[in-house]
């Protein structure tokens, strides 16, 4: 009776980590690696309105660091449909998966854009399915601005963390990564490009272009290759 309560409790346990986060805390013995879902907008900082479908930057960081340090998980696994969202907290969250220590693979499945694009690159391998977008641009900011030359270096700052990272976690080049991000006929009333699919893999931004099983084969022989190293 007590063994049929406590598998009972777990199940439970299971079914409202699905709900809340996406996926279940722990993979089991057969799965070898992690779902990391991130859907939505970035929520950071502020809360978001109740309708929005949003990744909580709070939720993320105790499951990646319960993933770095539980001997069952051996990869994982990042599905991305973002629209981006809170800039601090997207390139918090893609530092903290790229110094994970076991093998990583990010799927951009409906779009990586904005935040979302460095969070794509931040796997050890990446991939993005043929009809994904991948949206480019310069980092904007909603509220007061204060029109002082502070503001401007701070932004030209924050502006030049995400391209370093971009550039570090993926081939493509500083120089190719401005131009992208300042061009103006891309976009209706901004500035930037939208790459799809293949495009976003010639210009160095994607590994490869796949989809599910394609990124769990390559996941598998990233902690193969772990094991035999």
């Amino acid at each position: 009776m007590n063994e049929k309560k406590i598998k009972s409790e777990h199940e439970n346990e299971k079914i409202d980590s699905i709900k809340e986060l996406g996926t279940a805390n722990v993979p089991s013995q057969i799965q070898k690696f992690q779902v990391l879902p991130i859907i939505g907008q970035i929520e950071g900082h502020s809360a978001l309105p109740p309708q929005s479908k949003a990744t909580k930057y709070e939720h993320l960081i105790p499951q990646l660091v319960a993933i770095e340090t539980n001997e069952i998980v051996e990869g994982v696994l990042i599905i991305l449909n973002t629209v981006g969202g809170d800039v601090e907290a997207g390139l918090a969250i893609s530092e903290m998966i790229r110094s994970l220590s076991k093998p990583t693979v990010s799927l951009v499945i409906g779009g990586g854009h904005s935040i979302g694009v460095p969070l794509a690159t931040s796997a050890d391998y990446s991939f993005i399915s043929p009809s994904a977008t991948m949206i480019i641009h310069p980092i904007r900011m909603n509220g007061l601005v204060l029109g002082v030359p502070q503001t401007f270096e701070y932004f030209n700052k924050m502006q030049e963390r995400i391209i370093e990272f971009i550039s570090r976690t993926s081939k493509i080049e500083k120089p190719l990564l401005r131009q992208l991000m300042l061009q103006t006929d891309e976009l209706l009333n901004d500035m930037g490009t939208i790459l799809i699919g293949q495009q976003a893999v010639e210009y160095g931004l994607i590994d490869e272009v796949g989809g599910i099983s394609n990124a769990v084969k390559k996941l598998n022989e990233l902690i193969e290759d772990k094991k035999t190293s």
